[in-house]
């Protein structure tokens, strides 16, 4: 299933998939409404007839300086990035449990670890919960079979640019920005056969930028 809030990303998406000989169900969903997060994955159920992997990807980002935040715009980010992972995984994984096992991966940042950005407090607490989300859930779902991960991107090109959160603050031993296929790399290695034995951990994808 393909999860978007914008209907036309999550089609297109899921066009590129069947394009290359996959399935693909693209749908609408708010992560950080309960009630369709269940409905979202009923229907996956219903679709696939089981659900293996979880991969939380939802994010939303304000910047601006901590002073100056609005407490709207501080819940909407904690919910969507948070909340919602949470939901996600809760609902997911009780399936998930009923159906021998499965995989979460947590796409997170490297702005929850090591490193903090010069602005967007929100951002940033919501990246390091979601490192403490891991490692607990990682804790907790360990006897039920399933495996739970996180991915912290950082330096990352988006459509061929540097990216907003670090736009003109490369910091990389590599000395160049990453490329979104990279993240997806370990992602897709995270939920194989050959990371069986790793539960728990948060991996930096990021050219090295923890050693600068």
């Amino acid at each position: 299933m393909v999860n978007d809030l914008n209907p036309d990303r999550a089609d297109r998406v899921a066009e590129a998939i069947s394009a290359a000989g996959g399935q693909a169900l693209p749908w609408q969903a708010d992560v950080s409404n309960r009630f369709q997060v269940s409905a979202m994955i009923e229907r996956g159920r219903d679709t696939f007839g089981r659900l293996d992997i979880l991969v939380n990807a939802a994010g939303v980002l304000k910047t601006g300086p901590l002073s100056a935040l609005d407490e709207w715009d501080w819940r909407r980010v904690l919910d969507v990035n948070l909340t919602g992972a949470f939901f996600c995984s809760q609902l997911l994984g009780r399936v998930m449990a009923e159906e021998g096992g499965g995989v979460i991966v947590n796409v997170a940042s490297t702005a929850g670890h090591p490193h903090t950005l010069p602005d967007g407090v929100s951002y940033v607490a919501t990246q390091a919960g979601i490192i403490g989300l891991t490692r607990q859930t990682a804790r907790e779902f360990a006897p039920l079979g399933i495996r739970v991960n996180a991915v912290c991107p950082g330096n990352i090109a988006i459509d061929g640019e540097s990216g907003p959160t670090q736009a003109g603050e490369l910091r990389a031993a590599q000395g160049r920005w990453g490329q979104p296929e990279e993240v997806a790399s370990v992602i897709l290695f995270l939920c194989s056969d050959g990371a069986t034995f790793i539960t728990g951990q948060a991996i930096n994808v990021d050219g090295g930028e923890a050693m600068v």
